[in-house]
This record gives C-alpha cells, structure tokens and sequence, in this order.
C-alpha cells in the first residue's frame, strides 16, 4: 500500500469548470458560452471564481501536502480568435498561476484542450474541420514557448469520446449535435489535433513528458452471449482511441463496423495514424465507472449499455462505485500497452453539505477514496506502472450541462459567497499523502 517516493499526488480542475470570468482580460467567447445561453442552463460565467482566487486554492493545495496540479489552459483567453493574435493578459494569467504553484512546490499539469473551443473556431466549422485541428497545434506552440520552461508534463486533448460522442452524437454537450457520422469524424480530428500537439512537445521541448487523457470504462459482458457485444462497446469507447494513439491504428472491427454503418472513413487520410500515433510518454486515466453491455442494439449501435446493477453501491449521480473495476482497467493497460499512467481524474459525486458547525462530513467520496487507492496500489503490485493520483476535482464545480447539482468537489464552494471549506475526504486525502501509503478512515471521518 505504499507508493514510490516521486508519485504525484494532487487534485485536478478545468478552466471553463472553474475559472468564471469569462469576458475579462480579452477572453472571447467559447463553444460553452454559447451553449450554455442557448439552452438557458448553468453557465461557467462565475464558476468558482479561481481566475481570481487561485492564489488562496493554491494555499489549500499545499496545506493538504498535494504536490500536483492539473488544470487546464482556456484557449478562448490565449488566443481568442483559435488563430492568430495571442492575448498577452492570458499569457500573463497563467505564467502567474504556474509560478505561484512552483513557489509552493506544487507542479503544474496543464491540459491543453478540456473543451472550451473558441467560439470563432466553431463558425468556421470547429471540430469538423481538419483545419481545427491545424490551429490547435498552432495554440500548443504558443503556450509551449510561454510556459514550457516551467512544465514538466503537458495533457494534450481530454476525453476525446466524450467531445465526439456527447457533443456531436448525442447533442448532450457542446455544441448539441446529433448525428453518428459527425461524431466519428470529429473523434479523428481530436486525435489527429493530439498527435500534431504530439509533435511540437517533441520539437520544442523535447525534455517534457507528455500524453492523452483518455476517459476508459471496463467494460463487462452480461453473460457469456453477450461477449461479443461488449468487445464491440470496449471498441467504442476505449479501443478507438488508445489503439490508434498507443499502436498507430484503427481497430479493424471498429473499422467494418463504422463503416457499415455511416459509410466509408474517407476523412483518415494517408499520414495521419502516423501522426496520431506520435509516442507518448505517458496514458492520462480518467476513471469512474464500469459498462455493462447486452446483445441488443441501441440508439443505432448492436450493443446496449444497462443501468446501473441492484445492489452495487453507487455515487449520488447513480454511477455504479466499484473500485475492482478501476483495478482491472489499470492491469489490463499495462498488460495490453505496457505505457505509464497518470491518473488524472477519479472521483465521483456526493452531494454533503456543511454542518451546524461548517464541517462538510462526505463520507462516501471518503471511503470511496481509499477503496480505489486501494485497487491503484493493487495493480501497481500486478506491475502497473502509475506516476500519480490526481483527483477530480479539487473545488465544487460547473459539471457541465448538469450544472451546480452534483458535487464532485474535495472542497466544497458556497455558491453564494464562494466560501470554500475543506471537505472530510480532503482531510483523509491529506492523511494519505503524508503517508505516501493508504491508510486507514479514522472514526470521524
């Protein structure tokens, strides 16, 4: 249960999720922006306002030992049009914030891309053109000059399935597309945007360490007949995008699969699994739960994904909590890819609020800590190799078009006055990275 004497310990954010000021210091507008006022849902306008208080969140970081922090660069206030002029305040936003977690011993683990597309870049077509794609190298350039001297590890495009599959499938996220095809072209373009940034972490810092975060889900058959259809969902959701990152290419299934289904891939042109398939140093895991899959088609695919299974404990979201899950998935990367991982995110939702006396007593997010600590330090003994533990998320934030509901947070924020109190977790969280081992819930946690 004890962890090597480099592993990361930390707690991860997103810029649109968190930062608010959304139209200060030369911000232009992002995908979110809009969608979120089309819709009339929760916006990020305000957020947790860390653009202004990341100072005073960095000191609670470091007061709970973490030596890590991932959080993302908002594209919209580098360069505000996706292409060329670059906004020096947003330049200047973050060399602060990368200097004030250094002076703190903490080590910046910027993300690159975690959705807030500029605005502009979608109406000249967004992820659906390959030119997006191109621009997002370009931006990768610019804040590898700004910052790279400082930035040991850098996360290129998060959670590309989510984008392609919530945004352009399902309509559920921005911008609130619907249609199969889209989806699976926008999915190329976020890997091929991957590889491009890939290459110019190469180039430009060659010292750096760098890779995709990638949202994963074990995925388990309801029976034995129903194999098949889940080898199918697993090349839905992961194999389509660590194969062609890790190996270079497409899985075939995958491939007579799309192709049977919205016509033939003609935007992969020659070069780009080249391209995507650039080395990386390192897999981002986001982890939260398994699929359990049956034969029976949905929503156009020939598998369907059930609910969540009686008698499982589950997050107040409704996710399944089943930490061996998370155990499989980590032995089965390295046993299949054999590349460090970097857990940057794992958590999930409840929803305490504080006591008569202000103390946030989360129970659940506690003991759901330790249990999957617990199975990271398993598949670390079955040869995993992790580099860190990075927890979503460090502050209650915007979870996207779910809004302020849910609480993912390890510290709660007053939507009001944006009072942050340290959760229950976080303090057990603390205990574990003094430790550097997992430990024991002590009776009042």
């Amino acid at each position: 249960m004890n962890f090597p004497p480099d592993f990361l310990w930390g707690a991860a954010t997103s810029s649109y999720q968190v930062e608010g000021a959304v139209a200060e210091d030369g911000r232009a507008p992002s995908i979110w922006d809009t969608f979120t006022a089309e819709r009339g849902i929760d916006s990020g306008a305000v957020a947790c306002d860390h653009y202004h208080r990341w100072p005073a969140d960095a000191d609670l970081m470091a007061g709970l030992g973490m030596n890590a922090y991932r959080f993302s660069l908002a594209w919209p206030r580098i360069v505000p049009a996706g292409t060329g002029p670059v906004n020096p305040a947003g330049l200047a936003h973050y060399d602060r914030m990368i200097d004030g977690l250094l002076e703190r011993g903490i080590t910046p683990v910027p993300t690159l891309y975690h959705w807030d597309l500029p605005q502009a870049l979608e109406d000249r077509g967004g992820w659906k053109s390959r030119e997006t794609a191109e621009a997002f190298a370009a931006y990768t350039e610019v804040c590898l000059d700004a910052f790279g001297d400082r930035v040991p590890t850098w996360l290129t495009v998060n959670e590309p399935w989510v984008v392609s599959v919530l945004g352009y499938r399902l309509g559920l996220h921005a911008p609130g597309e619907r249609d199969l095809r889209t989806s699976v072209l926008v999915a190329h373009h976020l890997l091929l945007a991957h590889g491009l940034a890939m290459g110019r972490i190469r180039e430009r810092r060659p010292d750096a360490r760098a890779g995709i975060p990638l949202s994963l889900y074990p995925t388990y058959p309801l029976s034995e007949a129903d194999a098949e259809a889940a080898w199918g969902s697993d090349g839905y959701t992961n194999r389509w995008f660590l194969d062609p990152v890790l190996r270079g290419k497409y899985p075939a299934d995958m491939v007579a699969l799309f192709e049977r289904l919205v016509g033939p891939l003609d935007f992969v042109r020659p070069g780009d699994l080249d391209v995507i398939g650039t080395r990386s140093d390192l897999l981002g895991v986001n982890y939260y739960t398994r699929r359990r899959v049956a034969a029976a088609p949905q929503d156009g695919l020939p598998w369907k994904v059930l609910r969540a299974e009686e008698g499982v404990p589950r997050t107040e979201s409704g996710w399944e909590d089943v930490p061996g899950a998370f155990h499989d998935l980590l032995v089965r990367l390295h046993r299949d890819y054999g590349i460090p991982l970097l857990i940057t995110e794992n958590g999930g939702v409840w929803n305490a609020e504080p006591d008569a006396t202000g103390r946030v007593r989360d129970t659940g997010r506690a003991h759901a800590l330790r249990r999957h600590l617990l199975a990271l330090s398993g598949a670390m003994d079955e040869g995993a190799r992790v580099l860190g533990y990075l927890h979503w998320s460090l502050l209650d934030n915007l979870e996207w078009a779910e809004g302020y509901a849910q609480r993912f947070g390890l510290v709660h924020v007053d939507r009001a006055t944006q009072e942050r109190r340290v959760k229950d977790s976080a303090r057990y969280y603390a205990r574990v990275i003094a430790a550097n081992a997992v430990v024991d819930l002590q009776e009042d946690e």
